[in-house]
C-alpha cells in the first residue's frame, strides 16, 4: 500500500484502540482485532509487533490524555491481546501459505505427472504411428503381425497380408508436387481405413501400404480383401483442387501359421507385389512358392556372375556361318558358355538375361569380345592363312553399345590380339539399330570406317526400315529364323512359298543396298538349297554345325581344308 493507506490503516486502528481503552466495560476482542488487522496488512514482522506495543505504551495514554483509575492496567491487558492478536494471525497466516504451497506443489506435481505421461503418450501416437496418415506405422505391425503368429492361444491356424503400393506415385510427385502427394496418400489412407475397418491397416512408409487378415479360412478370405482396398484405391479422388485417379498393387500371401515368421511372410509378400508390378499393375498377384524358388535361384545364378568370371568358368563355343555357294566357312559367331561348378554346363539363355537386368552384361561381354578376338587371331595360322580365315562375330548387348569407350575398347581389343579388323564382326539387334539415340549409330560407323563389320541379328523380328539401313554401317543382315523355319515345310505348302517369297525379297533388297544375308536357324539340306536358289549368301544352323569348339569346324570347311593342304 501507499504512504497515506498505510497511514489511514493505523490512524483507524490507533482510533480503535482508544475507544477501547475508554470503553465501560473494557472490550478486550478490540485489542486481538487491531492485532489480527496488521497481519491482514502485511505487517508480520517482529519488528513490527515491538514497534507497535511501544508506541501504544509510549503515546497513546498520554497522547490521549487519560485519567481513567485502571489505566495502566487496561494498557497492559490491551497490550497483551494486541499482541495476542497479532501472533494468532500470524500463525493462521503462516499456516495457509504452507497449506497454500503444500496445495500449489500438489497441483504442480499432478501436472507435470500429467504431462509426462501426455509425453509418453504421444511419443507412443509416434513410435508407433504414422504422422502424416495417422495410420499404424512399420513398428505396431509388426508387432501385431508377431503377436498373430507366436501367440500361444490365440486359436488362428491360418494368416493373410496384403501389401499394396501405388502405382506411379511418383508421377504424381514430380507432376505436381510433394504436397499434393502426401495429401493424395492421407486420402488412400482415410479410404483404406474406412473400407477394412475390421482389419488392421498400416502404413509402412512412401507409398506403401500393408493389411493384416487375421484368422482367415482360405486364400480367397484375403482375396476378397485385396479386391476391396484396389476398389477403394481406384475412387477419385479431389486433391487441393486436382481431381485424381490412381490405381494400386498388391501382393498376397496367405498361409498356415505354424511353420512361417513375420520376416518370411512379408519378404512373400514383397515378392508378390513385384509380380503384380510386373503384369502392368492395378492387379493382385498370389505368392507362388514354386515361382519363387525359381526367381531365388535366377537372383543367385546372377550374384555369382562376377565371380565366376575371376575363376574363369566362362568359356566360347563357336557356330560356323558357311557359305551356300561353296560351302566355306566364313565366319563363326562366338556363344558364350558357363561352366558352373554345380549346375553343369548352363547356355547363354539362362544367365545373359539376368546379365542384363543387373548391368553385369557389360563385363561379360567385354570378356567376350577379348575371348573371341584372342582365339580368331590363332585360326589363321592352322586354317589356310590370314586372306581366307573366318571373321568371328560377337553379339554387343544394348548397354555395351551404348557404353561410352566402345570405340576404343574394340581398338585396344584388336592391338592387343593382332586381329584384323576386317575378321571381326559385331551384331547388333534390329530394335537397337532404330533407337533414336545418335551415339550408338556413330559409334558402329567409326568402327566400320575401321573395318570392322556390322550385322543386323534376327532381322525381320523387329520393325527396321530396310531403306533407313542405306544411311546405317551395316554389312550384313542375319535372317531371323522364324522365315527359314517355314522352307522346312514341302516347296508346294502354301505357307511355305510365302516364307521363301518373303525371304527372296528380303534378299534382294539387301543385295540392292550392296549387304551380304546370312540365314539363321537352317536345320535341313531341303532349307539349304532352296536358301541358295533365291541367292542367300551364307547360312546358320544344325545343318552346317552345332555350336562347339572352332577347330572341328575349321576342319570341315572345304574351302579351308583345300587351301590348306
Amino acid at each position: 500500500m501507499t504512504q497515506a493507506q498505510l497511514e489511514a490503516l493505523l490512524q483507524r486502528l490507533t482510533e480503535r484502540l482508544a475507544l477501547a481503552l475508554r470503553a465501560d466495560p473494557f472490550d478486550l476482542r478490540i485489542g486481538q482485532q487491531v492485532g489480527a488487522e496488521l497481519v491482514q496488512a502485511h505487517i508480520a514482522s517482529a519488528e513490527g509487533l515491538g514497534r507497535t506495543i511501544e508506541v501504544i505504551q509510549l503515546r497513546l495514554v498520554r497522547d490521549l490524555d487519560l485519567a481513567v483509575d485502571d489505566v495502566e492496567d487496561r494498557m497492559a491487558r490491551l497490550l497483551a491481546t494486541v499482541a495476542t492478536g497479532y501472533a494468532r494471525a500470524l500463525r493462521d497466516r503462516t499456516l495457509d501459505e504452507q497449506e497454500a504451497i503444500r496445495r500449489a506443489a500438489m497441483m504442480a506435481r499432478a501436472q507435470a505427472e500429467r504431462a509426462l505421461r501426455e509425453s509418453e503418450s504421444r511419443f507412443r501416437h509416434q513410435a508407433t504411428h504414422d504422422p502424416l496418415t495417422d495410420l499404424p506405422n512399420r513398428t505396431l505391425f509388426t508387432e501385431r503381425l508377431t503377436t498373430a503368429i507366436t501367440a500361444p492361444g490365440r486359436g488362428a491356424d491360418r494368416i493373410g497380408v496384403c501389401f499394396l503400393d501405388l502405382d506411379r506415385f511418383k508421377v504424381v510427385n514430380d507432376s505436381l508436387g510433394h504436397q499434393v502427394g502426401d495429401s493424395l496418400l492421407v486420402s488412400v489412407a482415410r479410404r483404406l481405413r474406412r473400407a477394412l475397418g475390421e482389419h488392421l491397416v498400416a502404413r509402412l512408409g512412401g507409398d506403401e501400404f500393408v493389411i493384416l487378415v487375421e484368422r482367415t479360412g482360405c486364400t480367397e478370405d484375403v482375396v476378397k480383401v485385396a479386391e476391396a482396398a484396389l476398389a477403394a484405391v481406384s475412387e477419385p479422388a479431389l486433391v487441393d483442387g486436382h481431381e485424381l485417379t490412381v490405381s494400386a498393387s498388391i501382393g498376397i500371401v496367405e498361409r498356415q501359421v505354424a511353420g512361417t515368421s513375420p520376416m518370411e511372410l512379408m519378404r512373400a509378400a514383397d515378392s508378390t507385389l513385384h509380380w503384380a508390378k510386373a503384369a502392368g499393375g492395378a492387379r493382385w498377384s498370389i505368392f507362388d512358392a514354386d515361382r519363387n524358388r525359381r526367381e531365388l535361384a535366377r537372383y543367385a545364378l546372377s550374384a555369382a556372375i562376377p565371380a565366376a568370371l575371376d575363376r574363369g568358368e566362362f568359356y566360347l563355343d563357336y557356330q560356323p556361318l558357311t557359305g551356300l555357294r561353296d560351302g566355306r566357312v566364313v565366319g563363326m559367331e562366338a556363344l558364350v558358355r558357363w561352366r558352373h561348378p554345380e549346375l553343369g554346363v548352363l547356355r547363354p539363355d539362362s544367365f545373359i538375361p539376368l546379365a542384363e537386368e543387373t548391368g553385369l552384361i557389360v563385363r561379360l561381354g567385354s570378356w567376350v569380345l577379348a575371348e573371341a578376338c584372342r582365339e580368331a587371331g590363332t585360326w589363321a595360322a592352322g586354317a589356310a592363312g590370314a586372306a581366307d580365315a573366318p571373321f568371328v562375330s560377337v553379339n554387343l548387348a544394348v548397354r555395351q553399345l551404348h557404353r561410352p569407350g566402345l570405340v576404343q575398347e574394340v581398338q585396344g581389343v584388336l592391338g592387343r590380339t593382332g586381329l584384323p579388323p576386317e575378321r571381326l564382326q559385331l551384331e547388333i539387334t534390329e530394335s537397337t539399330m532404330m533407337s533414336t539415340v545418335a551415339e550408338p549409330v556413330r559409334a558402329l560407323r567409326v568402327l566400320a570406317d575401321l573395318g570392322v563389320r556390322v550385322a543386323i541379328d534376327d532381322f525381320g523380328t523387329g520393325y527396321c526400315n530396310l531403306a533407313y539401313l542405306r544411311d546405317l554401317p551395316v554389312s550384313e543382315l542375319k535372317v531371323a529364323g522364324e522365315f527359314v523355319a517355314g522352307l522346312r515345310a514341302p516347296a508346294d505348302d502354301p505357307g511355305s512359298r510365302t516364307d521363301e517369297r518373303i525371304l527372296a525379297s528380303l534378299v534382294s533388297l539387301a543385295h540392292a543396298l550392296g549387304l551380304t544375308v546370312t540365314a539363321e536357324g537352317v536345320e535341313t539340306a531341303d532349307q539349304a538349297d532352296r536358301l541358295r536358289a533365291i541367292g542367300c549368301d551364307a547360312g546358320q544352323g544344325w545343318h552346317f554345325g552345332r555350336p562347339g569348339p572352332a577347330v572341328p569346324h575349321l576342319d570341315r570347311s572345304p574351302a579351308l581344308t583345300d587351301t590348306a593342304s
